[in-house]
């Protein structure tokens, strides 16, 4: 299997899996893909509704990572995907199901399932893919005695998810940055309470666009990425984004019986890269139907689906919501859907993504003066989206409860409200979990007059000693930080 860029001046310019995992952007500044899908055969979906969740990755993960020895995959994949590793298991899940699914609502033959994604140590669906990539990294550095110095961030989940699975790991370092006082308390408390000597935490005055605009700006800095040795841990990783295919395929398996059924996904969205996993596996030929984006007042992407305009927020305009982690306003990980819709023309994605970076935003929407026509395919791909509101949440959240004793926390509420709305009859709808109730404590008790409950081992989170460094949003600040606490 071999990798282009999304903005590739030639498709014969490849690399294998293990040439891009431990990085992010490409040279050009594009994402990288698979120059072809690999497909999934009717007897393999057939053979794989046996399978435990650790072996279903290493069969899905084998067909991506090619260069990589099987015995050696199926150790990653089985040293991952424990019971051990998620144990979060509530209201007498299986911890050995790793992502079990539920009905929430059936309405005569609408049905409402929820897919629980938030069993792994940092109590979130971004522990799903990132303990795999801890593995992954520690493996392929192993080989060549070699170092990384991770550099992300997070608005809200990935940074925990990240530092949980790299701390401790040989030869990796990890620099993390967050917008400051923008995540929940819990979130917060759960980064900067760590004091692993490899983990550094980065608050940045600014918003996560600043936080992400300024990973893109360390990571097109060739010299300096290569001098101190940068990759990522962001779902521009590709190896990120294709550990998550897993567990759409878990999801159809577990909600149907027979593989001439179809499903339909809601994914609460931000940067994509969820949903984007959604549109891979789809890609690879899992029988769904509709894959529904479902957004906050950040409505990037929705407006997109709707119009086919990608219109950039300036910080200025991106709100601060009762589900932060979706409170992004440029997509990272769209890129990798764009180059698939204008037909992986990648001149022409270097074209509309230059465009963002010039005039914040493109029209696809084939309207005069637009720049393509190209939103009209967007139905090919099953696509569509909703938007939902703090009132919505809220709302939400206290129905849910009172109706099926099911706390969810304020982006799985975006991902419920939207998904009642295209639900559709003899197609289960399933909603993707984002994360644990407690993460998001003020929103449930404002919701439910009541503290979300908590795992044990989380009951004093808050009270625990923070570390962290305040910053600004200066390029050149952060890298002469990096370079400092590397020792290259």
């Amino acid at each position: 299997m071999q990798y282009v860029s999304t903005r590739a001046a030639s498709k014969a310019d490849t690399q294998d899996f293990s040439a891009i995992l431990l990085g992010g952007l490409a040279p050009d500044g594009g994402l990288y893909l698979p120059l072809t899908y690999p497909q999934v055969s009717d007897a393999e979906l057939s053979a794989w509704r046996a399978l435990s969740y650790a072996d279903l990755a290493y069969e899905i993960l084998r067909k991506f990572a090619t260069d990589i020895p099987k015995a050696e995959l199926k150790a990653l994949t089985s040293k991952t995907y424990t019971a051990a590793v998620y144990r979060n298991v509530r209201d007498g899940e299986r911890a050995a199901e790793i992502t079990p699914v539920r009905v929430l609502e059936q309405d005569g033959d609408k049905s409402l399932l929820l897919q629980a994604l938030s069993n792994g140590p940092t109590l979130a669906f971004k522990d799903m893919a990132m303990q795999l990539l801890g593995n992954l990294f520690e493996h392929a550095l192993a080989k060549d005695g070699a170092h990384l110095n991770i550099f992300g961030a997070t608005s809200g989940d990935t940074g925990s998810a990240a530092e949980y699975a790299m701390r401790g790991k040989q030869g990796i370092r990890v620099f993390m940055l967050s917008p400051h006082k923008k995540m929940s308390a819990f979130q917060t408390a759960q980064m900067f309470s760590l004091q692993d000597e490899n983990i550094y935490n980065i608050a940045i005055k600014g918003v996560f666009d600043d936080c992400q605009d300024m990973v893109k700006a360390v990571s097109n800095d060739l010299p300096f990425k290569r001098t101190q040795k940068i990759g990522t841990v962001n779902s521009i990783n590709w190896a990120r984004v294709v550990a998550q295919v897993v567990y759409y395929f878990r999801g159809y398996l577990a909600a149907t019986t027979a593989n001439s059924q179809k499903v339909s996904f809601t994914v609460p969205s931000g940067n994509f890269g969820n949903i984007c996993a959604g549109h891979i596996a789809r890609m690879m030929g899992l029988p769904i139907d509709k894959l529904v984006a479902a957004t906050n007042e950040n409505d990037v992407l929705d407006e997109f689906f709707r119009t086919g305009v990608y219109r950039v927020r300036r910080s200025s305009e991106t709100y601060h919501t009762s589900s932060p982690s979706m409170d992004i306003s440029k997509a990272s990980n769209f890129e990798r859907f764009i180059y698939d819709l204008v037909g992986q023309d990648a001149a022409r994605v270097r074209a509309l993504f230059h465009q963002v970076e010039t005039a914040g935003g493109f029209d696809l929407s084939g309207k005069p003066g637009s720049d393509g026509d190209e939103w009209t395919r967007v139905a090919q791909f099953g696509f569509q989206s909703g938007r939902s509101t703090h009132a919505d949440r809220v709302a939400t959240i206290r129905d849910v409860q009172d109706d099926y004793d099911i706390a969810i926390d304020p982006h799985t509420a975006d991902g419920v409200f939207v998904a009642r709305k295209f639900a559709q009859p003899g197609v289960p709808m399933i909603v993707l979990e984002t994360a644990l109730a407690a993460k998001f404590n003020e929103t449930i008790l404002e919701a439910l007059g009541q503290d979300a409950a908590r795992p044990a081992g989380f009951e004093d989170l808050e009270s625990l000693p923070q570390k962290f460094t305040l910053m600004t949003t200066d390029v050149a600040q952060m890298k002469a930080y990096i370079a400092a606490h590397t020792g290259l």
